[in-house]
């Protein structure tokens, strides 16, 4: 819920913004959503508590706005404000060089409202008339939806799956449904995600159906046939589209299937169905929960990140499935910052947050100096924080183990940050990109093989380097990149950050099939952001990495002995 009240309170900031509001109204919402992103517990305990107010920035008008939507769902200043303010408009924002004002003006002036509106309108050089645009600019823009239209599409997960949750938790309590579980990308783990899908099993799927929506207080038509179930279409204040499925409980283990699988999935459950002589069809397969599903075709039960046709099937049914890392598993973090760069937290409090997650060996990686606009650590103030990770581990003894690391980064020359003197002071090196992601293939994939070459570099942090869903990942020679990790025996990082998450599910597989280490490391900037790690293990569990593929999830002597190894 934290996240998506966050973002709700995002859409009104940037609402505000296009309608023209003042700056403190924008930024008395924009700092809310800061706040509820940094939270470190659910909202809803301060809700209870009646402790609303003590969110930073949370006055008696934001408290009574959180207040309504808790209880309801909805947020009537937002239903108003989103009947003012077209909210296509916001796409609009989202391109270079079109700000709150530009958005604004191209609205009143031109009746502008969307991207296929604004495209049109700068093909046929109708905004050079406007103040502030040029024939220049109208190119810029094109350019700009350009790029846009080839962004994934979508929610990221890490707003999707906290929503999803909560509404289930709101759907369980309904007297027509008798189970209700989470389906579609989202239960798959999808980085982005189109909609969220919730399935529901329920004697009476209609009526159960029209109750959920009621529920929720969202607008709906009438339920439509689905396969042998029934579904609904909605959309959430949010934004975001919700499927709901029902289905008779005696086949609900098949619709649960249907709605979870990705259509490769699924079409190869149809061509071994025909295998078997039948339909894939309840009425066929009469399943009442997944285990049974799956058994009546001789298959293991296969867990929902696998579920994109990639050999799942075949695994299964040779009883071949990996044993899936879980976050149980994890007991080290290698990749955090602190307020000595850019985190937003104290060592301390850091320190405490990842001991109260479980972790039991943390590296603090501050970035190196050149990356200026994150106070990056000179040689000299690095060796300052070493006092202070000697401190802090004084006062947590035996709870966790601190190890002083940097993420350096990598040079536009593909150089590193700091001299192989200072690297080799270090107990953990993550080298980065963060710069230059733009530069030709050869370039920046000559940059990160210098990198990994290396030998004080234990880990390259988000390889990719791409930001979703905004800046797409540096076009580099994967397999060059692989086969160097493999060589070097360099780990790649799995970064747990939803708009991260990156390796990418199909490039992590690949690593591990060369036999290359993987790290998940949160990259935690605030105390919060070691919750992240939920996502992380989804990334890699679609991947099918195990335990052992995972370096975060190796005993301490084996990972201190990796690491001096290096």
């Amino acid at each position: 819920m934290n996240a998506e009240l966050a973002e709700l309170f995002r859409r009104i900031a940037r609402l505000l913004e296009i309608k023209g509001e003042s700056a403190y109204k924008i930024n008395a919402y924009k700092r809310v959503a800061r706040s509820l992103s940094d939270l470190d517990a659910p909202v809803e305990e301060y809700w209870r508590a009646g402790r609303l107010k003590e969110i930073p920035g949370v006055g008696d008008a934001i408290a009574k706005k959180i207040d309504e939507y808790l209880r309801t769902g909805t947020l009537q200043f937002l239903e108003r404000l989103e009947s003012e303010v077209p909210p296509s408009l916001l796409e609009l924002t989202a391109l270079p060089g079109i700000g709150p004002k530009k958005a604004r003006l191209l609205w009143q002036e031109l009746g502008i409202t969307d991207i296929d509106a604004l495209a049109e309108a700068a093909a046929h050089g109708k905004l050079r008339a406007l103040k502030g645009f040029s024939a220049q600019s109208e190119q810029r823009i094109l350019e700009g939806i350009k790029e846009y239209r080839a962004r994934p599409k979508g929610f990221l997960l890490g707003l999707a799956y906290p929503t999803a949750l909560a509404l289930m938790k709101r759907l369980r309590a309904l007297p027509a449904v008798s189970q209700v579980e989470l389906a579609g990308s989202v239960r798959r783990g999808r980085e982005m995600v189109n909609d969220i899908d919730i399935a529901m099993a329920a004697p009476e799927p209609d009526k159960a159906l029209l109750a959920a929506a009621d529920a929720l207080h969202l607008p709906h038509g009438e339920p439509q046939p689905e396969g042998d179930c029934r579904a609904l279409e909605m959309r959430l204040p949010s934004g975001i589209p919700l499927h709901l499925i029902a289905c008779r409980p005696e086949i609900f283990g098949f619709g649960w299937v249907m709605a979870t699988g990705s259509a490769a999935h699924t079409d190869s459950l149809g061509e071994l169905a025909a295998l078997h002589g039948k339909r894939l069809t309840a009425a066929d397969f009469p399943a009442s929960t997944e285990q049974e599903f799956y058994g009546a075709f001789g298959l293991d039960w296969i867990p929902p990140e696998l579920r994109e046709g990639a050999g799942e099937l075949e695994a299964a049914a040779h009883h071949a499935l990996p044993n899936l890392l879980t976050e149980a598993d994890l007991r080290a973090d290698l990749h955090t910052h602190t307020d000595w760069s850019d985190g937003r937290a104290t060592m301390r409090e850091m320190v405490a947050a990842a001991v109260k997650h479980g972790v039991r060996v943390l590296a603090i990686t501050d970035h190196s100096a050149s990356l200026g606009v994150a106070n990056g650590l000179t040689p000299e103030r690095l060796r300052q924080q070493r006092e202070e990770i000697r401190r802090v581990q004084e006062e947590f003894g035996d709870a966790i183990l601190l190890l002083q690391g940097a993420e350096v980064e990598i040079l536009a020359d593909g150089s590193l940050d700091y001299p192989d003197e200072v690297l080799s002071e270090l107990d953990v090196v993550v080298a980065s990109l963060h710069t230059g992601l733009r530069q030709p293939r050869e370039r920046i994939t000559a940059r990160l093989l210098n990198a990994i070459a290396n030998p004080h570099v234990h880990i390259i942090g988000h390889p990719s380097g791409r930001l979703l869903p905004d800046r797409p990942p540096a076009d580099l020679d994967w397999e060059a990149v692989l086969q160097a990790a493999a060589e070097h025996g360099v780990a790649l990082e799995i970064n747990a950050h939803p708009r991260r998450l990156d390796l990418k599910p199909e490039l992590a597989r690949r690593a591990i099939s060369l036999g290359i280490p993987l790290a998940l490391n949160t990259d935690a900037h605030t105390p919060a952001d070691f919750n992240n790690r939920f996502y992380g293990v989804i990334a890699a569990r679609r991947a099918w990495a195990t335990p052992e593929n995972i370096i975060n999830s190796w005993g301490r002597e084996k990972l201190l002995s990796w690491l001096r190894a290096r």
